[in-house]
């Protein structure tokens, strides 16, 4: 009987790892907003002579991932516009005005996939709509798989990365920093939790 049981153990065990190994990762995962283990990051030219680094502290979203059809993926993301972070509050504030993001009266900010176009080797463009100081433009995100697996805690995970390069004129920031700071680079980092 002892044998039995045992066997029965040792059978199941190995059916969830068996199952765990054949897991392709695809369902709804919510971003990780609790762990933090998420990241949207800024990058722009000071005067042509370095770079001014920052980043958005409060977003949120969720993305779909079909890994049999990963083109008919999507995600959508949130993001507080106020909660821009460049580490000096004195230009946290001016980024807020009117001047840049007018968080007054653009609170927030948003991208929605409108469809992902595989590039192989866990490489996508994402490519969808930001909505920006109110204005909506078509983006294409270049994003790669980081990988995805069990966590320590039951739970499933997987891990993107993402980046694009905006025109600040397009989306109707106002302020002329000159011509080395047209553009800035956007670099996105997320870990969402399968529902």
């Amino acid at each position: 009987m002892k044998k039995l049981i045992l066997a029965s153990a040792v059978s199941l065990a190995l059916t969830g790892v068996a199952s765990a190994a054949e897991d392709n990762g695809s369902g709804t995962y919510q971003f990780d907003t609790k762990g933090d283990h998420q990241f949207i990051m800024f990058k722009i030219s000071h005067l042509g002579y370095s770079w001014l680094y920052g980043r958005f502290n409060e977003f949120d979203g969720q993305f779909t991932y079909d890994a049999e059809n990963p083109e008919k993926s999507s995600v959508s993301v949130t993001i507080d516009t106020a909660s821009v972070d460049s580490n000096h509050a004195e230009r946290d504030k001016h980024l807020r005005s009117e001047d840049f993001l007018y968080v007054d009266e653009y609170p927030q900010a948003s991208f929605k996939s409108k469809r992902i176009e595989m590039q192989g080797d866990g490489e996508a463009d994402i490519v969808g709509d930001l909505t920006l100081r109110g204005v909506t433009r078509e983006i294409t995100l270049d994003a790669e798989m980081i990988g995805h697996g069990s966590d320590p805690w039951g739970g499933y995970r997987m891990g993107f990365e993402a980046e694009t390069e905006l025109r600040l004129k397009d989306f109707g920031i106002p302020m002329d920093l000159g011509p080395a700071s047209e553009t800035v680079d956007m670099i996105i980092s997320v870990e969402g939790i399968r529902q």
